[in-house]
Parts: structure tokens; C-alpha cells; sequence
């Protein structure tokens, strides 16, 4: 399904708001290789594991806020009292295994880094540094989860990173360009 909004086409779930036009024009399937965007994509995906994303795009400015910005560096090192105060903010999904999962993580990327990798080319590596561009006519036929989102999520999972299932990293490749699942019709694809 397409929806006409002024005088664009756009995936029909890019209707519900503002800020879902916004994400959906700029950021979602558009490739990216900033390591900082990478790591705040995985961590909102996972915070929306079970949610809407409309739900989650509503706070990404409170998320930046409690995250710092999604600086990888100081997140590894959040404290036990951070911790607790982003259980407390009321402004992002107060789940304890979310949050955690997003300190983990973070803790993760920041040992790839002290190992001479990045988060972000370690995800294009599974795709030869080429993005995937599908053709799809209608929402429906966009997958929840593929070979490729399973194998990396296994991978990440081995890792030690948490909250990376296949339908979230599915998710996750979408928001990061890694996939281009814009519908054939629309015109940002």
C-alpha cells in the first residue's frame, strides 16, 4: 500500500506523524556508515522490541538526551547511579533488560574499538559493503526477518550482545541503509 502525502510518495507507515515522515525521508534505508548512528539505531530498535516505533521516535530526543548523544564511550561506562537514573526517566522505555542490553552492548563496541574495529563496518562486512535494495509493491511482502538478520544475529549474539533477536536486527539493517525496503512506489527509495 502507498500513501500520497502533499507531493510525495511514501511507504504507508511513514503516515502516523511528523516525525515518522522525517525518519522515514532522511534516515530509513538511506546507507549509513557512522559508527555513533549505528550504535543509537541498535539501541532503539531493541527499546522498541514489543512496541511500536511511532512509540519509540516520540522520544528519540529524550533518548539522545539520556544516552549522551549515543557517545559509545561514555555509555560503556555508565555507572550503577546512571543506571538507575535511566530506569527513572520517564521519557524512555524504563525496561531494566532493555537498558542494560544498551550498556552491554555499548561495552562491546567499545572493546571492537580497542581491537582496531567499528561496529559499523563489521555489520557491511556481512554484505560485501553493498546495499540490499529489494522491490516490494506492498508493505506486506516485507519480511520480518531474513538468512541475513538470523545469521548476524547469531553472530552478535556469540559476541555477547543482547536484545539483537533477527527480527530486531532485521529492523536494525532497515534504519542503518544496510536494506532499502522502500516500496517500488515510493519515491524515496
Amino acid at each position: 500500500m502507498k500513501i500520497f502525502i502533499g507531493e510525495k510518495m511514501r511507504c504507508v507507515w511513514a503516515s502516523s506523524s511528523e516525525e515518522m515522515q522525517k525518519y522515514h525521508d532522511t534516515e530509513w534505508g538511506v546507507p549509513s556508515h557512522d559508527e555513533r548512528y549505528f550504535f543509537e539505531m541498535l539501541t532503539l530498535e531493541a527499546a522498541q522490541a514489543g512496541l511500536s516505533w511511532a512509540t519509540i521516535i516520540k522520544r528519540r530526543v529524550t533518548y539522545r538526551q539520556a544516552y549522551d548523544n549515543f557517545d559509545i564511550e561514555k555509555v560503556a561506562n555508565f555507572d550503577q547511579v546512571k543506571r538507575d537514573s535511566l530506569l527513572q526517566d520517564k521519557g524512555i522505555i524504563r525496561n531494566r533488560l532493555k537498558v542494560d542490553s544498551s550498556i552491554n552492548n555499548a561495552q562491546i563496541i567499545q572493546t571492537m574499538h580497542q581491537n582496531g574495529e567499528t561496529f559499523f563496518e563489521y555489520i557491511w562486512n556481512f554484505v560485501d559493503n553493498q546495499q540490499i535494495i529489494n522491490h516490494y509493491s506492498d508493505m506486506e511482502e516485507v519480511p520480518a526477518q531474513t538468512e541475513l538478520s538470523q545469521r548476524i544475529s547469531k553472530d552478535l549474539k556469540k559476541r555477547g550482545f543482547r536484545f539483537v533477536g533477527p527480527t530486531i536486527i532485521y529492523s536494525f539493517l532497515q534504519a542503518v541503509g544496510v536494506i532499502n525496503d522502500h516500496l517500488d512506489s515510493c519515491e524515496f527509495k
